[in-house]
């Protein structure tokens, strides 16, 4: 099946009638406009995307009178820090910063991928946080820079 655009998105929404199909991808993925996947269901896709936005969680690439498929981010384990403090936060910004890691930051958490270095590193400063699973949702944006 061959892809071309996003034809809506279905995060949130119910389908009642349809078989739904997920496209499951990693979140460095959801950046990519060329992607040859397979659905959870065996169903073989390849996206040749012509818009310029990124896949995010929940768009629908195929729909018919029998299916939806859609895209979601693969599940990952990942380092969730709520910072009780602004010192607390401070300590996180400037580690994470200072290492470039990407981090999505929402009104009470900051969310990375785990990495084994990353929690040594907030245990030494004493900043409190806690390893779990998530699905991103879109992807991160780098920002470019020179030092």
């Amino acid at each position: 099946m061959f892809i071309q655009k996003v034809v809506g998105n279905i995060d949130g929404e119910k389908t009642v009638s349809k078989r739904l199909e997920w496209v499951e991808l990693d979140w460095e993925e959801l950046n990519k406009r060329i992607l040859r996947k397979t659905t959870d269901q065996g169903t073989d896709v390849a996206i040749s995307l012509e818009q310029e936005q990124p896949l995010q969680f929940g768009d629908l690439i195929f729909e018919d009178e029998e299916r939806q498929i859609a895209v979601r981010t693969k599940l990952e384990e990942v380092i969730v820090i709520r910072p009780k403090t602004i010192t607390e936060m401070g300590k996180a910004a400037f580690e994470l910063g200072n290492r470039h890691t990407p981090c999505l930051i929402d009104e009470s958490e900051i969310i990375v991928r785990y990495d084994h270095t990353l929690g040594k590193l907030l245990d030494e400063v004493g900043v409190g946080y806690e390893r779990s699973e998530r699905r991103f949702k879109q992807p991160f944006k780098y920002r470019g820079h020179q030092h």
